[in-house]
């Protein structure tokens, strides 16, 4: 089975104020939402941040977001990482895209 890597994803684009780029990929109770905006860690630079989700709530992911809920000034290779790390968190090779907010 080829791997889910970064060039996978499909963002949707952000309205304004924010702007940006924005995809959630869900892996079982867990959701990872990656976002690239102007206020997003690393955004202004061209890099994304995630955000790891427990069903419905922030959490900390140790090995992914290092002590807080989001991780910023990520490459599209660091992207590619965690979306390896979280296939043997939960098990899942391919997560389900799932519509941005």
């Amino acid at each position: 089975m080829k791997r889910f890597t970064f060039k996978d994803i499909k963002f949707k684009d952000r309205n304004e104020p924010r702007g940006g780029k924005q995809a959630i990929l869900n892996y079982g109770k867990y959701n990872i939402s990656i976002v690239r905006d102007r206020y997003s860690y690393g955004g202004k630079d061209g890099l994304y941040e995630i955000g790891t989700f427990l069903h419905d709530t922030m959490v900390e992911l140790p090995g992914i977001t290092e002590g807080d809920t989001v991780k910023g000034w990520l490459s599209e290779d660091d992207v590619t990482g965690i979306l390896l790390k979280m296939v043997t968190i939960s098990g899942i090779d391919v997560p389900k895209q799932v519509a941005s907010s």
